[in-house]
């Protein structure tokens, strides 16, 4: 079974790492997410859970706002070609969570480390980073340090990369 929202918030506490969270009606979109969230400051994410031919799965986290070319993305990330994106099935099965929700959060449910993590420069520039906590219904804030230590702690080597 998937972590829950508690799960994530008494792992994140046994880390020390302290959050803070705003419920909102769910959000499925940046578009959705601009408009109903409210006033919440720091850099707000886009999640991509990419796969490539040999089914290696990538959770690439950007800014809400970023461009990124899918096309050429596989040169950048490390994959073993061009990319799609990774399928609900697999997306509840190895992130815990349903398109929507897609967040770097969900690395908790990935306890095999399948997923590779590919955290975006610019948004890593953030000193808070906003995602979802597991859950569309709310946006949780954390610091850019802490989401590091988060990632870390899920047994994941984040890769800092640019790809927007």
């Amino acid at each position: 079974m998937p972590k829950t929202e508690a799960e994530l918030n008494e792992f994140l506490a046994d880390l020390g790492i302290s959050v803070s969270t705003v419920r909102h009606p769910p959000l499925f979109t940046v578009a959705d997410s601009q408009g109903l969230r409210g006033e919440i400051p720091g850099g707000h994410t886009k999640n991509l859970f990419l796969k490539d031919k040999k089914d290696n799965y990538f959770l690439v986290t950007v800014g809400e706002d970023a461009v990124v070319d899918l096309k050429q993305i596989h040169h950048l990330i490390g994959a073993a070609s061009r990319v799609s994106f990774g399928k609900p099935e697999m997306l509840m099965e190895l992130l815990g969570v349903i398109p929507g929700a897609v967040t770097v959060f969900g690395l908790i449910n990935d306890t095999e480390g399948k997923v590779k993590v590919v955290l975006d420069q610019a948004l890593m520039s953030h000193d808070v980073i906003n995602g979802h906590p597991l859950t569309n219904e709310a946006t949780t804030s954390i610091a850019a340090a802490d989401l590091i230590r988060f990632v870390e702690a899920t047994g994941h080597d984040p890769v800092i990369l640019k790809v927007s």
